[in-house]
This record gives structure tokens, C-alpha cells and sequence, in this order.
């Protein structure tokens, strides 16, 4: 009787598979494509413009002794975000004749804004390592910095440059960083 019981069972359990496998095999015909296949993303379409906003960059002039604007396309991006896209954009490599007042490697580690409306922007070392040096280089730097995001983002009132994360005194020097800095376009022609 029990030996019965158990070749019931496992006849029972062999029909259960056979019919999982079958079902797993006959799925796709019987109802479509697989669901792994359904809940894939959507493919880019080629050539599809991403949102931007038109944003005022700056550079140093052609006698190297001011900056001067240049509207940019910078892509769209909510809140904070918006200040990170346009801080990155500022002091992403410049295209020639462009000259930037940022030294290369500079990277962007954060940006913070309080309800105030000072911007904390949070630099890698690069931007002292590999400045350099003189009072008017370190005006254009700080500068380039601080109006980008005070005359793009009109809730930014003033713009504190961090280094590694922590407050500097200056770059090199000559600039003092300790506080958010206003805006200044008296060194933009």
C-alpha cells in the first residue's frame, strides 16, 4: 500500500515537470514574448536632441586680462542638478580659440545651494595643484567659477569654492575663499 502511495506521487511529480517544461517552452507562442523581453528599455533613438538650456560660460579674453561670455547649450536638469550641469560645462576643456581660466583636471565633486542662495561648489585638488599662480589668473578663476552660476541661476546670490571638500583660505594666494563671493562682471568685457 505504501509503495503505491509513493509511485502515485512520483508519477504525479514527473507529470508537474513535464508540464513546468513544456509550459516554459510553449510559452512565447502561446502568449507573446517572455516578460524579460517585455520589460527591456526602449533603445535611444539615434539623433534625438536631449533637452538644454542656453547658458552664459566664461573664458579668458584674447588679451588674457578679463573674461568674456559665451553662450553655450547646457543640458537641462532640475534643482541643484541644473548648477552641477553648468558648473561641469564651465570647467570642462575649452575648444580652441577658447582659453579657460580653470586648469585641466579639474573635477566637480558637489555642489550644494542653501535657502539663502550661497552655492557651495566642491573642487578637486587639481584646481590649486595645477594653477598658475598671479593675482589676476586667480581672479579669472574664481570668477569664471562664481558668474557662471550667479548670472545663470538667478536664486544663486553668491558662490563659496571648496577644496577636497573643505574651505581654503585662496587658491594661491590672492583670493580670499574663506566666504561666498557675489557676483563681479567688473572682469568681464
Amino acid at each position: 500500500m505504501i509503495s503505491g502511495r509513493v509511485a502515485l506521487v512520483a508519477a504525479a511529480a514527473l507529470m508537474l515537470a513535464t508540464a513546468t517544461v513544456l509550459m516554459m517552452v510553449s510559452w512565447p507562442s502561446l502568449f507573446g514574448k517572455p516578460a524579460s523581453i517585455l520589460l527591456e528599455a526602449p533603445a535611444a533613438t539615434p539623433g534625438a536632441p536631449s533637452r538644454t538650456i542656453k547658458a552664459r560660460l566664461f573664458y579668458v579674453s584674447d588679451d588674457g586680462a578679463q573674461l568674456t561670455g559665451v553662450e553655450r547649450d547646457v543640458p537641462y536638469a532640475e534643482g541643484t542638478e541644473q548648477a552641477r550641469e553648468i558648473v561641469n560645462a564651465q570647467i570642462a576643456p575649452a575648444a580652441a580659440p577658447l582659453v579657460s581660466a580653470v586648469p585641466p583636471g579639474t573635477m566637480l565633486r558637489a555642489v550644494y545651494i542653501t535657502e539663502r542662495g550661497d552655492a557651495y561648489v566642491d573642487l578637486s585638488s587639481e584646481l590649486v595643484a595645477a594653477h598658475t599662480g598671479g593675482t589676476l589668473n586667480e581672479l579669472l578663476t574664481v570668477y569664471t567659477i562664481v558668474d557662471a552660476l550667479t548670472v545663470n541661476l538667478p536664486a544663486v546670490q553668491a558662490v563659496q569654492i571648496l577644496i577636497d571638500g573643505k574651505e581654503v583660505e585662496t587658491l594661491t594666494g590672492h583670493v580670499d575663499l574663506r566666504q561666498p563671493l557675489a557676483k563681479n562682471l567688473g572682469l568681464v568685457q
